[in-house]
């Protein structure tokens, strides 16, 4: 009980001590837990994103077929679809049409799809929030566009898409076949790209290679092909922010090692008053110890705690443009928290226990020292 109470009275001492010096304290306090808050934050959003995606790409198709052309995406004949159709394997093939319109009038590009059914017909769109938001367009409203021709054309907003969609549909324009075909001069027999439904998904790698050899013109996508390359974008995306606060995180490990390691007179003058009147130098360093886990431990509680309300609360407004991309339409929504605890225990060990064990080392060496010598120098 003896070994308890002394504990309980070297953190009590501990405590008193670190409010006695509150003003250096709390700007250490302050910087470290900003540098731990951002840290954290980029740590939080990528993993969360990611997350996303890999939940969104689960119903996307096994196997996109694409056709190149000069090493380029170019539209594919429907008539590929019965060739592939007698790979065995596959259970279904159909071609999509989608693509890319850029609005000169609002600035911003728009993702037009046809989906598999249309019931509105043509002349009609339905369109994602953002699009909603940058055109401030309702139901019922009128969109102009311009055909491949120039030639000006108004659809109909007849529906808009719900809140719920929006990570996926933010940009998003649904039309009919006709439509987009008008639009963008895409003359029938013609396709985007073709969707291959695959009965067993272990069979995909094989099939994707069958496709390959069956149409040497085509190029096959599968899904983790599609989910690696977004995890390689977030990856990169969030290496440049980690890179761009890389500079704060420098100025952050001088300005805590020379706080750590350099003991003010004041401190120095303390050691020496506590070795006079019986501590030893394994007290003080256990004393010393505790200082270090305090204000390491609160300043990464408290950066992780404000990284969460950041990114999972206040939807990431710092870094969203970074990570999310250059449109202008962001989707707007919540981030489901996924937590690597891992990653924290990474950010952890970087963080708080250097700067534990860097206080520990000047008051070693003081606590070596003769305790007059100390309280006169």
């Amino acid at each position: 009980m003896g070994g308890v109470e002394k504990q309980r009275s070297i953190i009590d001492f501990t405590l008193s001590s670190l409010l006695r010096r509150k003003g250096k304290n709390a700007a250490l306090l302050t910087v470290y837990a900003l540098v731990v808050f951002f840290l954290a934050s980029v740590m939080f959003f990528t993993q969360a994103i990611r997350k996303e995606a890999a939940a969104l790409l689960a119903s996307a198709p096994e196997l996109v077929v694409q056709r190149t052309v000069a090493g380029r995406h170019d539209l594919i004949p429907l008539g590929y679809i019965e060739k592939i159709r007698g790979i065995r394997g596959i259970s279904a093939v159909r071609g999509r049409l989608w693509g890319y319109y850029y609005d000169p009038l609002f600035l911003a590009n728009y993702t037009l799809v046809v989906p598999e059914a249309f019931p509105w017909g043509t002349g009609t769109i339905v369109i994602g929030q953002a699009v909603a938001r940058r055109t401030m367009t309702v139901e019922g409203s009128v969109m102009p566009f311009h055909t491949y021709s120039g030639k000006p054309v108004n659809l109909t907003v007849v529906n808009i898409m719900p809140a719920t969609t929006e990570l996926v549909a933010a940009d998003l324009i649904l039309l009919s076949a006709d439509d987009f075909r008008m639009l963008f001069g895409v003359p029938p027999g013609l396709a985007t790209d073709l969707v291959v439904e695959v009965a067993n998904p272990a069979e995909v790698p094989t099939i994707a290679r069958k496709i390959g050899a069956l149409l040497p013109d085509t190029r096959p996508i599968s899904r983790d092909e599609i989910l690696r390359t977004y995890e390689a974008v977030f990856d990169w995306r969030s290496g440049i922010l980690l890179t761009l606060l890389s500079g704060a995180l420098l100025a952050f490990v001088i300005f805590a090692w020379d706080k750590a390691t350099g003991l003010s007179a004041e401190e120095r003058k303390e050691i020496g008053i506590l070795k006079a009147v019986g501590w030893d130098t394994g007290d003080v360093l256990l004393m010393k110890f505790w200082e270090g886990t305090a204000i390491s431990l609160s300043a990464f509680l408290a950066g992780v705690i404000l990284a969460y309300l950041h990114v999972f609360i206040a939807a990431a407004p710092f870094f969203e443009p970074v990570i999310k991309g250059w449109s202008v339409l962001y989707p707007q929504f919540r981030l489901t928290p996924a937590l690597d605890f891992s990653s924290l225990a990474v950010l952890f060990f970087l963080t708080v226990v250097p700067y534990t064990v860097a206080t520990i080392v000047p008051a070693w060496r003081a606590a070596t020292v003769d305790p007059d010598a100390v309280m006169r120098g």
